[in-house]
């Protein structure tokens, strides 16, 4: 039996998630991440993206979508506390697509007196939902 590590992956409303993983790979703020069992301690700041979790010897693999948060890493026991967090099969294609595209036309649109930060957090987060629908489909395909 390969090493496992414990991860948790826990959002403001739920916990999503609580198991044993070979594998962990995240969305930090400086590029992806990915933990394995023993890894030294970090502490990063993630930004909005997919979480994937690799589980047991039958490589299950398990997706999440989280949009930023903190990544704590301890020799046993990794923790992903998420502003918000979802499974990635949970995520709604419609929806982030139009809030790409309310964002994209809040920030083409110069006439209106909008919140720029705001709009381009939204596109983001919208972009980054979108990305985790397309590598759903891809693992799945």
């Amino acid at each position: 039996m390969a090493m496992t590590i414990h991860v948790d992956i826990v959002s403001a409303e739920s916990e999503i998630f609580s198991g044993l993983a070979e594998t962990i790979i995240a969305p930090a703020i400086q590029g992806e991440v990915g933990i394995l069992p023993r890894h030294a301690p970090l502490l990063t700041q993630l930004k909005p993206g997919v979480v994937h979790v690799k589980k047991g010897d039958d490589k299950e693999e398990e997706t999440f979508y989280i949009n930023g948060g903190m990544l704590e890493v301890q020799p046993h026991k990794v923790t992903v506390l998420a502003d918000t967090a979802t499974r990635a099969h949970d995520l709604d294609e419609a929806a982030a697509l139009e809030a790409k595209q309310r964002a994209e036309k809040l920030l083409s649109d110069k006439q209106t007196d909008i919140d720029y930060a705001k709009a381009q957090a939204e596109l983001v987060e919208a972009m980054a939902q979108l990305q985790a629908i397309e590598r759903l489909r891809k693992i799945k395909g």
